[in-house]
């Protein structure tokens, strides 16, 4: 195997343990809360992560770029390994809450530093490639978190899934202090500006917990609102300090670049339908088809499955046809999956007939736009803005994932409760057609919700300039 994709590999893998986590504790909900007691808080087992770990991204891309690549990605690697081990041994909701912090703020530090490690390794025209697998690896590891969670849940108990983290941090931490090349942004200050940080890092944390409390609280609630305003007022300062400071936490100069704004635009969207659409397609296995967390998670395998295998060749598709064509055929795939959820599906299970084929169609959509989503934001950047640009793209991806999954929730919350209630009557009552009417309705406005991410994409999305593809292959190691 070649260095780049060494690096590759090892990034990788911290990759997908970063973003498994996001995902594995959703089935092992009820499991833990039968443990340790305390529902309510546990809720944010999976919130908290979320909040912290979009809300640090800005700040570490920064300190990476700033400070070294390759040490953030290590420091944050083993942050996450220490949270792993302190959510598998932690005694209490709380501690167990507050082990999640652990892991999402390591979490946030590696994420942008992975990327920003590959990204030097390959030459511009086959980054396109590289960040497909490494953006795939990302997506598969969110999408098949039910199914390894299930599983852990069902065979052993609900700590090992976090446990399992440990062996691979420890592996990865060797591999890549042996491996990584320090790289850093050379025109950088050696100092980080903490006055945008302490805007920044509030913002989006305030902003994200009004997006992922919204299904609970209710979007119109004075806590939801309130938390967003606040959130949005610190937003509007962090701009105004980037703008005037000469070395701003998130350079507002990446604006200017088309590719940079469709790219990320575009991925907000997307992120709401991927999320939106899993959570729905998981709720309904279990609620509705009454699978097992097991079950529910092999069942929804063979998409993520035909996403990673999709993934590096429509790579290199998009480097022929053009970005934003291999998107919108991404996005005419994803809606047109979606949409058969809502025709198709019924009370009565119909798994190899109906539920694989939409589930390898909608697999297919997501092979094409996560990789190309990922490269159209970061392949063409100069390198001292590759963890930085990395950082934005995810920090948009996150709440939109995050908006995606509350929007999921609130459309269908009161139908779940229908449903639970009539199954455990007596006699139990099957939903009919007409129940099911609020999961139907909300495959279709995530649907519409992929189609315009496409959209979007085609209109904004112009290819880099000459002087910026030179620019962004000006790759120094500093070691």
């Amino acid at each position: 195997m070649s260095r780049a994709y060494q690096v590759l590999s090892i990034t990788a893998i911290a990759t997908f343990l970063v973003s498994l986590d996001t995902s594995i504790v959703v089935v092992a909900r009820r499991a833990i809360a039968a443990d340790l007691g305390h529902p309510t808080l546990l809720t944010w087992v999976f919130s908290g992560y979320n909040i912290a770990y979009a809300a640090g991204l800005l700040t570490a891309g920064r300190f990476a770029d700033v400070n070294g690549r390759k040490r953030s990605f290590l420091r944050g690697l083993a942050l996450f390994s220490i949270g792993s081990m302190l959510c598998g041994i932690a005694p209490t909701s709380l501690l167990l809450v507050l082990a999640r912090l652990v892991q999402a703020i390591g979490g946030a530090m590696l994420t942008p530093a992975s990327l920003a490690l590959v990204l030097p390794e390959f030459p511009v025209e086959k980054r396109t490639v590289a960040i497909g697998i490494w953006g795939a690896v990302g997506g598969l590891a969110a999408a098949v978190g039910p199914c390894i969670g299930g599983v852990l849940v069902d065979w052993l108990n609900w700590r090992a899934l976090f446990f399992i983290n440990v062996p691979f941090c420890i592996f990865t931490l060797y591999m890549g202090n042996k491996i990584l090349h320090e790289s850093k942004d050379p025109n950088a200050t050696k100092s980080v500006d903490l006055v945008g940080t302490a805007f920044g890092l509030p913002g989006v944390a305030l902003v994200t917990l009004a997006v992922v409390q919204s299904g609970d609280w209710g979007y119109l609630d004075q806590r939801t609102l309130a938390a967003f305003s606040a959130g949005c007022v610190l937003l509007g300062f962090f701009v105004k300090r980037c703008s005037v400071v000469a070395n701003p936490l998130l350079d507002l100069s990446l604006f200017k670049m088309p590719f940079v704004v469709a790219a990320n635009l575009s991925g907000f969207f997307f992120s709401i339908g991927f999320l939106g659409m899993w959570m729905l397609q998981i709720q309904w296995l279990q609620v509705v088809w009454q699978y097992s967390p097991t079950k529910s998670g092999l069942a929804t395998a063979a998409g993520p499955l035909t996403a990673a295998i999709l993934a590096a060749p429509m790579g290199r598709v998009a480097g022929k046809w053009g970005h934003a064509k291999v998107l919108m055929l991404g996005a005419i795939l994803l809606t047109t999956g979606t949409i058969c959820f809502s025709l198709f599906l019924g009370p009565t299970p119909h798994f190899l007939t109906t539920f694989l084929p939409i589930m390898i169609c909608c697999g297919s959509g997501v092979g094409c736009s996560m990789s190309v989503l990922s490269s159209s934001a970061s392949a063409f950047l100069p390198p001292g803005k590759f963890a930085m640009g990395s950082a934005l793209n995810t920090t948009g991806r996150q709440i939109g994932s995050a908006l995606g999954a509350a929007l999921a929730l609130s459309l269908t919350s009161s139908t779940i409760r229908k449903l639970t209630a009539g199954y455990m009557s007596s006699p139990p009552r099957m939903p009919s057609t007409s129940d099911l009417a609020p999961y139907l309705n909300a495959w279709r406005i995530f649907a519409g919700i992929y189609l315009f991410a496409g959209i979007v994409m085609v209109v904004l999305y112009k290819k880099p300039t000459e002087q910026q593809m030179i620019e962004a292959g000006a790759v120094q190691f500093v070691d």
